[in-house]
């Protein structure tokens, strides 16, 4: 039977499409990644566009389901919707072409090379730190790959030893583990619940520190020591961004406002 006030729901890949097919648009969903609340203004001045013309942009992204707003006395701020549009970013990043861009000075290239090496993603740890940490967790038995990435018995009562806390799933009796594809490792990172409490509990223990209006995190001496110590990275992984780049990705550029 057939009846024209019936309707299948199927996904509209395209719609999806067209939100980030914009330039502007996009570059304001690679800021967010950040997991911060902007302003208009601040994407506007980011992107180089006037607020009037973010503002349009942003109403879209909105309306679109990938952004959040809230609004604060006047003032409207925008975050990314919620950790999966985070990791559905950083995975379309993976997938991009890239090329080279010429760097010009110095500061740049430094900024180029932290980046790459740990960064926010929404709510967990992103970049060749966190590939390293993600590979060591699962070296050290922490995390197994069978059926998908879980958290094993052992990997549970390491967080528990280091005070790493996270709430599980009613449905599952421990934290959830997902992964993120790291788009300047092409490989596999740690995010879900267990990828956001290592990251935040890093943070509260000062081993990593944020960095102003960029998504940067910066590896401290304590956060040096105890990787090495806790997960036994070596100290080529911890100072990977140290080392020149032959190439810089071309798409990372709107980092900070």
């Amino acid at each position: 039977m057939t009846s024209t006030d019936v309707y299948a729901e199927e996904p509209d890949l395209a719609a999806l499409a067209v939100l980030l097919a914009d330039r502007t648009r996009a570059a304001f969903c690679l800021a967010l990644l950040d997991g911060r609340a902007w302003t208009a203004t601040e994407l506007a001045r980011l992107a180089g566009v006037v607020p009037s013309t973010a503002t349009s942009h942003l109403n879209r992204l909105v309306s679109g389901g990938l952004l959040a707003e809230e609004r604060k006395g006047r003032h409207r701020y925008v975050r990314l919707a919620d950790p999966g549009i985070a990791e559905m970013i950083e995975a379309l990043a993976a997938r991009a072409p890239r090329h080279p861009v010429p760097v010009r000075s110095l500061t740049a290239a430094r900024r180029h090379r932290d980046l790459a090496f740990a960064r926010i993603c929404f709510d967990h740890l992103a970049g060749s730190l966190a590939v390293a940490i993600t590979d060591a967790m699962t070296a050290g038995k922490f995390l197994t790959w069978d059926y998908g990435p879980t958290l094993t018995a052992a990997g549970a009562r390491w967080m528990r030893d280091l005070g790493i806390v996270d709430e599980p799933a009613a449905s599952s009796p421990r934290p959830h583990v997902r992964t993120c594809i790291d788009w300047t490792e092409q490989r596999l990172h740690l995010a879900g619940g267990v990828g956001a409490a290592v990251f935040r509990h890093a943070v509260e223990k000062s081993w990593l520190v944020h960095t102003r209006d960029t998504r940067v995190v910066r590896l401290t001496d304590e956060g040096h020591a105890a990787l090495r110590l806790h997960l036994r990275l070596t100290d080529a992984a911890l100072t990977a961004h140290m080392r020149p780049q032959a190439a810089l990705p071309a798409h990372d550029g709107p980092v900070s406002p």
